[in-house]
């Protein structure tokens, strides 16, 4: 592999190299939100326009931000949870089949992400790995193994408060949602737009006395391959532990 891969990269996403994209050929646009097993538990989470949440000023979230790694032992509450969640990935608005409106930007609204947890220690939820469906705004199960949480762990270089917080939220790309209007240009706004989704958690966790740890250092493959995902066409880009604080 050439030393000079990021430079590379950065060149042949230039806008000169770029081909026309599939929007601009009058191809059909991917769905807004993949799709998922209506047969299995559906999870209700607390309206956003329900929850009771602490007012604090934005200079005082900006302030008292800061990654944190070790959390107490209370639990995240669902209130806690869905909050975090509408935060992180919240539907605001829904054009048709065109594109949503959400509560963090994103490049030409094609919010190319799906939500995937993997719950540690919350009230009234079982430990494991679930998929919040935006639209929605519900929780499905995907692997509630005992083992998940040790797999994902060690995916992520062992790094231990993936599994000792609260929930590790854990971003996903679906490339083609992005690519089909900007073409090979758009891997760079999927990084970018990873950034503004971790920037809205930090910030809403001030709101209700959690912590917050992004996570770009994981296995790929392995990561991938635990969440059945190709990892060229789907995989993680970001995680993100949340838990309360001491």
């Amino acid at each position: 592999m050439t030393n000079d891969i990021g430079k590379e990269f950065m060149k042949k996403t230039q806008y000169k190299f770029m081909d026309p994209s599939a929007q601009s050929k009058g191809l059909l646009q991917p769905p807004l939100e993949l799709d998922y097993d209506t047969s299995k538990q559906i999870i209700y989470l607390p309206k956003p326009q329900d929850l009771v949440i602490k007012d604090i000023s934005l200079r005082e979230a900006i302030e008292s931000r800061e990654s944190i790694r070790k959390y107490s032992e209370q639990l995240i509450t669902m209130e806690d949870l869905s909050w975090l969640l509408w935060c992180a990935q919240g539907v605001k608005e829904v054009m048709g089949t065109r594109a949503t409106l959400r509560t963090v930007p994103s490049a030409g609204a094609r919010h190319a992400f799906e939500t995937y947890l993997l719950v540690n220690n919350v009230d009234g939820l079982q430990q494991g790995l679930y998929r919040f469906i935006s639209l929605a705004h519900i929780l499905v199960p995907i692997n509630l193994d005992d083992e998940i949480a040790d797999k994902i762990t060690k995916a992520a270089l062992d790094q231990s408060q993936v599994k000792k917080c609260g929930v590790t939220l854990l971003l996903v790309a679906v490339v083609e949602r992005m690519k089909w209007r900007y073409g090979m240009r758009g891997y760079r706004y999927l990084h970018l737009d990873a950034g503004h989704v971790g920037q809205n958690i930090y910030l809403a966790a001030e709101n209700i006395g959690c912590g917050v740890c992004a996570i770009a250092a994981f296995e790929d493959e392995e990561l991938n391959r635990i969440l059945n995902l190709d990892g060229e066409e789907q995989f993680v880009i970001y995680l993100l532990t949340v838990g309360k604080k001491r």
